[in-house]
């Protein structure tokens, strides 16, 4: 006898802004982290001479200006994800907390993970990355404020020192500016190691095309996600 198996359903989801951009801000966030420990605590070739990287001579002026660069392109990226977001509904990973159905399914994936459920329910957008997203764009948030007011207040008097003045007011010094712009940097490392193993685990736990889909776009589930009708394209393989 010979058993059928029941048809796989693809489903497209991220659309390729959001998956460049994606890949940009992982590019990006390397980047800005290395070149940033570097301006922060150079590594000193000794009494008048440039810092070093092991046996390499490198500009502090060049690591600042690589940091600089890597924090314009990762903002003007944001541009593609705004756009994805504008055009497409799977790109739109904003958690759906005004409705009790997400803190349900918060609550489904949560006791999985906790090993108190041997699986949770099919869901196409893990409700519990949705909801880390949120701490991730204000961490970027923050990042990009306390970035472009130490790089633009370098000069009290232009435009730059008007537009985020504020934020002395707020943080309570340029000093502070610095502290916090540096633990943050820490803080979205930390949830990249975490994002990268949920990721990893989920492929191998579920085979659902969790890494794939920063790729391809799409998704690959045996049964419907409860999410779908948040989703507009949608087709079955066969």
């Amino acid at each position: 006898m010979i058993m059928s198996e029941e048809p796989r359903k693809v489903y497209y989801l991220f659309s390729p802004f959001l998956r460049i951009f994606h890949w940009i801000m992982v590019i990006c966030i390397i980047i800005l982290f290395v070149t940033g420990l570097f301006v922060t605590k150079p590594v000193s070739g000794g009494v008048g001479m440039e810092p070093t990287f092991g046996s390499l001579i490198i500009s502090l002026d060049l690591i600042r200006n690589i940091h600089f660069i890597a924090a314009f392109i990762f903002v003007a990226a944001f541009i593609l994800r705004i756009y994805g977001f504008v055009i497409n509904k799977g790109d739109r990973l904003f958690p759906r907390v005004w409705e009790p159905a997400f803190w349900q399914a918060m609550i489904d994936v949560s006791m999985h993970y906790m090993l108190i459920k041997p699986s949770h329910k099919p869901y196409l957008r893990n409700p519990l990355a949705r909801m880390s997203y949120v701490g991730l764009y204000s961490m970027v948030l923050i990042e990009i404020i306390t970035g472009f007011a130490m790089y633009l207040m370098v000069n009290p008097n232009g435009f730059g020192a008007t537009l985020f003045g504020w934020t002395i007011g707020v943080f309570g010094s340029e000093f502070m500016l610095h502290l916090i712009h540096h633990y943050v940097a820490w803080a979205i490392v930390l949830f990249v190691i975490g994002h990268v193993y949920m990721a990893i685990r989920a492929d191998f736990m579920e085979g659902e095309g969790e890494i794939s889909s920063m790729f391809s776009g799409v998704k690959i589930l045996e049964h419907e996600p409860l999410d779908v009708g948040e989703i507009l394209d949608k087709k079955t393989v066969k």
